[in-house]
């Protein structure tokens, strides 16, 4: 899931964009505007960040090391530890399905906003 969402360009700009309060952020989608070119002319979303909270911060500190790092291996101890915060069925080494972890993480960073 994490190396998904790692290799999602729109996240990754959103993310960084978030470490600065205040900030307004305009998104675009490249794809959408070529299918629906000849329908409707489909406006950018404008999106006011506040400032970034806990899961927020590990997420894009985990994603900026996945992108810069020349070590190899990227261990995501905050970020999940964030995770376990907002979900604490994620405590200890249960397994777990990557689906449910990718619901938490979303609808936990969406909580943030």
């Amino acid at each position: 899931i994490l190396q998904n969402l790692s290799q999602t360009p729109v996240l990754r700009e959103m993310l960084k964009e978030a470490r600065m309060p205040g900030t307004t952020v305009k998104i675009e989608s490249p794809e959408l505007s070529m299918l629906y070119f000849f329908s409707f002319k489909q406006e950018p979303q404008l999106i006011k960040l506040d400032q970034p909270c806990p899961l927020t911060l590990a997420m894009h500190q985990f994603l900026t090391e996945m992108q810069e790092t020349k070590k190899g291996v990227v261990t995501p101890k905050e970020l999940f530890a964030q995770v376990c915060k907002k979900a604490i069925r994620f405590k200890g080494y249960q397994q777990q399905d990557s689906h449910e972890l990718l619901r938490y993480l979303l609808d936990g960073m969406r909580a943030e906003e």
